[in-house]
């Protein structure tokens, strides 16, 4: 029933709306659905454009639904500009539900009252958000934490969402042609996976500790201690950080913060993080970091909220840092070369075409000011333009551009100057010649010593049989280069019977007609010798002739 009533308020809010403006008038859709679209086309359209009326819309529909537009604000390779600009615009408007029902939650999942663990609990939340909210405590050791409790049945409207989501995509899959390319029945998995990331709070509680495993004594970037044997499934309980927002540039600049040293340190925290460590946090937006202002000259950022965290492939970490490269040289034949050659578009793209169309999209952004030109920005266009290449975009290099995005468009509100590639770019040929050079042979041989040293008693066995293999492979390609060459004999010797055939066939049918010729009147003699010759012939070139 509950479900019924999910739906029932869901397409009251798409009619209400006019959702369907979003829907190509192309779009050939089933009996009942395509008369409700016809019905819904007759009805008065809203003052607000299309892209609007979703937002609007889905900020009705509540947070898991807002949470889903964020996430889909994010695919600029997927969507058209107009709705991926105001998807950005989602706001989560929820209120918090009640502390002492927070409290309850927290003694049910501890399995003990609040007062054996902690010493204080405020009971007025410190931070509402569409999952969970969190409360300031203090444990019994005199220690400063907040705990982070998800929000109660959240669960099950994630669940009874995701349902009505996953219908969507199954219907845009099927009456689409555009809806197909979207590929919405992936997204939709996508966001399930976040969003059942963020219910998960053992799970970020295991990134944050990791996270802050790499940065510890960094003077770079704080991550604060999570008190594991206070954390839950639905409960995290950590360390209480204080500090500035990045968003408050104006209190950053009245505590005489370095503005340019802190836009610099982002990006080289967020290189660090994808090429070095392999493990980067996909949500830094400024409610997530904050900034320990203690040493203005020399400030730290500090994360928060390690739900979201990103990882490559080794194969996708070489590519990119090869793209990005390439891309700062203005080597476009080398950023189309590598986009085919990591299969990151079709084997069988034109590359001088698509090389051509990179450089239409990224050649206006060179004409500016290498200040002002935003990387996120081409990275987007070049989203948006390889889609005709048909382009797939891992996920993993989704929530790249994503963190990307976000740590350039911060960079640039803490420091306007902010170039980008001049603090990047000492970074990754350093990383590029510590993977390529002497020293990235040393440190391969370093990491993979060991397992290398443990398979050397079995090389011999390994090597004897490897080439047991070998002279295998050998003896078998020589057979079947036997049989081919048999085979390739029997069609080429077919095809000449074949052509003698056809010959022989014309000189009888040649040989007939002579004969027929004395019929006309003309000796005889010669067209009977001549007629046996061309027959003679015809029956060597078809019977006779090998």
């Amino acid at each position: 029933m509950m479900r019924v009533r999910r739906a029932l308020r869901i397409l009251r809010v798409v009619i209400r709306h006019r959702l369907d403006r979003l829907i190509p008038g192309d779009v050939r859709l089933p009996g009942a659905v395509g008369w409700l679209i016809w019905l819904l086309r007759r009805l008065p359209t809203p003052q607000q454009d299309p892209s609007t009326s979703l937002r609007i819309a889905l900020e009705e529909l509540g947070p898991i639904f807002v949470k889903f537009g964020q996430l889909l604000s994010t695919r600029r390779d997927l969507l058209p500009v107009p709705v991926a600009d105001e998807l950005q615009k989602l706001q989560e408007q929820v209120p918090p539900f009640s502390g002492s029902q927070a409290k309850e939650i927290l003694e049910e999942a501890l399995g003990a009252p609040i007062s054996t663990m902690f010493s204080t609990f405020k009971t007025e939340p410190l931070a509402s958000a569409s999952v969970a909210q969190v409360h300031e405590a203090t444990l019994n050791d005199g220690s400063c934490v907040v705990i982070k409790v998800i929000r109660p049945g959240i669960d099950v409207t994630i669940q009874e969402d995701l349902r009505v989501l996953y219908l969507l995509a199954d219907l845009a899959n099927r009456f689409s042609v555009d809806g197909r390319r979207l590929r919405p029945t992936d997204v939709v998995r996508d966001y399930e996976s976040v969003i059942n990331g963020e219910l998960n709070q053992q799970l970020e509680a295991a990134n944050t500790i990791r996270l802050r495993e790499h940065w510890l004594n960094s003077g770079k970037l704080y991550v604060p201690r999570v008190y594991s044997e206070f954390t839950r499934s639905n409960v995290l309980v950590m360390e209480r950080i204080h500090g500035l927002t990045s968003a408050d540039i104006q209190g950053l600049r009245q505590r005489g913060v370095n503005m340019q040293a802190l836009a610099h340190l982002g990006v080289e925290i967020f290189f660090t993080q994808v090429f070095e460590h392999n493990f980067f946090h996909a949500d830094m937006h400024p409610g997530n970091v904050y900034i320990d202002t203690t040493e203005p000259a020399s400030p730290t950022y500090i994360a928060l909220d390690c739900a979201i965290i990103g990882s490559l492939t080794e194969e996708d970490k070489d590519y990119l840092a090869y793209n990005l490269i390439a891309f700062f040289r203005r080597d476009y034949h080398e950023v189309a070369r590598l986009h085919i050659e990591s299969g990151w578009v079709p084997a069988v793209t034109d590359i001088q075409e698509f090389e051509a169309v990179i450089r239409s999209v990224c050649d206006p952004y060179f004409q500016k000011p290498i200040s002002e030109i935003s990387f996120g920005q081409v990275l987007l266009a070049l989203f948006n333009t390889a889609r005709q290449f048909d382009m797939e975009i891992q996920p993993q290099l989704v929530l790249l551009q994503k963190t990307l995005l976000n740590i350039e468009g911060m960079g640039r509100q803490i420091y306007p100057e902010l170039d980008l590639w001049e603090t990047a770019a000492p970074f990754m040929e350093r990383w590029m010649s510590e993977r390529i050079g002497l020293r990235g042979l040393v440190r391969q041989l370093s990491e993979h010593g060991p397992a290398l040293l443990e398979q050397l008693p079995r090389l011999p066995a390994t090597v004897l049989t490897t080439l047991q293999d070998l002279a295998s492979v050998a003896r078998i390609s020589k057979e079947q280069t036997t049989v081919l060459r048999a085979l390739k004999e029997d069609i080429t010797t077919e095809r000449r019977q074949r052509r003698q055939s056809r010959a022989g066939g014309v000189l009888l049918l040649a040989a007939l007609a002579s004969l027929l010729i004395p019929a006309t009147g003309y000796a005889a003699t010669e067209w009977i010798v001549g007629s046996s010759l061309l027959g003679s012939a015809g029956i060597y070139w078809m019977f006779v002739k090998p």
